[in-house]
């Protein structure tokens, strides 16, 4: 007899549609501290296999804490994958009752992995580096606004643009400071070691990919999205390409593999023969990438500075 449970949680701000298996009918809790105290009553009582939740940009965080402090297995999927799913599978409408029920059969038939939450001090080096990051986004458009602004307008820009920077150089201490205090700055002064890399660098790649170290080069390029995918067809060899993964972990990667090719000797040698071979040089800039990963992710892993034998 199979006892497997499969739970489909689909969240909103006000409330939490929750499939209690792929053929239940979904029933609803209020997403505050009592509601989700009530689903968490529910759920232990159950004891399911799987609790499938999409990524919400945020929405999801507090019920995720909830879950991981009760012990319970649960699964944060890329919303666009159970949309594929959903479509393959012939549900093309969409409400919050109904996407329970698809993350349910979701979790049942695709078997997603379970997602373990970092522990407090990367999630709260997550935060730091997450604000920096939209303070320097915040930075970028406002220098755009200057270059295109009439030069009265310009003065008030200005202004916000050294407010910015202040923020920004703020915060940067804050990471260096919290890193040097918390278990990981090991890791970070490991990261760091790599030329190009850098301590506010090393420190966003431990928040953004916590699982380095802990996971082969094929994993981990996956992870980050720079493991090309082969799109072949019949005799049609179309070229591969990279797709999926973190964002902002590939965004952080790619400022490093920039950096890299310009201070980096191995990491200049290997761009130098890429493009000598004739490959564009985003193709060039993406191998740099998986490359530089590659050798970090072994360099946690190994407990190892950087050092040219090593990244040979």
């Amino acid at each position: 007899m199979n006892t497997e449970i499969f739970v489909g949680v689909d969240i909103s701000k006000e409330h939490l549609d929750v499939a209690f298996g792929p053929d239940q009918a979904p029933q609803r809790f209020p997403y505050t501290p009592e509601g989700v105290n009530r689903l968490l009553a529910h759920l232990q009582a159950l004891s399911p296999t799987l609790i499938v939740l999409e990524a919400t940009g945020g929405l999801e965080a507090d019920l995720m804490d909830a879950l991981s402090r009760a012990g319970l297995p649960f699964s944060r999927v890329n919303p666009r994958r159970v949309r594929d799913f959903a479509r393959a599978s012939g549900v093309l409408a969409k409400t919050d009752r109904l996407d329970a029920r698809i993350l349910a059969e979701f979790g049942q038939k695709m078997r997603p992995p379970v997602t373990v939450l970092p522990d407090e001090h990367t999630r709260h080096l997550e935060i730091l580096v997450a604000r920096r990051r939209q303070l320097v986004e915040m930075r970028a458009i406002e220098e755009h606004h200057w270059r295109t602004a009439p030069e009265t307008a310009r003065p008030y820009i200005r202004k916000h643009l050294e407010w910015l920077d202040a923020e920004i150089a703020t915060l940067e201490r804050e990471i260096a400071d919290w890193v040097n205090q918390t278990p990981l700055a090991e890791t970070v002064e490991i990261l760091d070691s790599a030329p190009g890399v850098a301590l506010v660098g090393a420190a966003t790649l431990v928040a953004e990919v916590p699982e380095i170290g802990r996971l082969n080069r094929k994993k981990i390029a996956a992870l980050v999205g720079v493991a090309p995918y082969n799109r072949d067809s019949g005799t049609q060899k179309r070229q591969r390409r990279v797709t999926g993964g973190r964002q902002a972990a590939r965004e952080v990667l790619y400022m490093l593999t920039i950096a890299g090719i310009r201070c980096n000797p191995l990491l200049r040698t290997f761009y130098q023969r890429l493009r000598a071979a004739g490959k564009p040089p985003k193709v060039a800039i993406v191998a740099c990438m998986r490359k530089l990963l590659t050798i970090l992710n072994a360099m946690v892993r190994d407990r190892r500075k950087w050092c040219l034998e090593l990244a040979g």
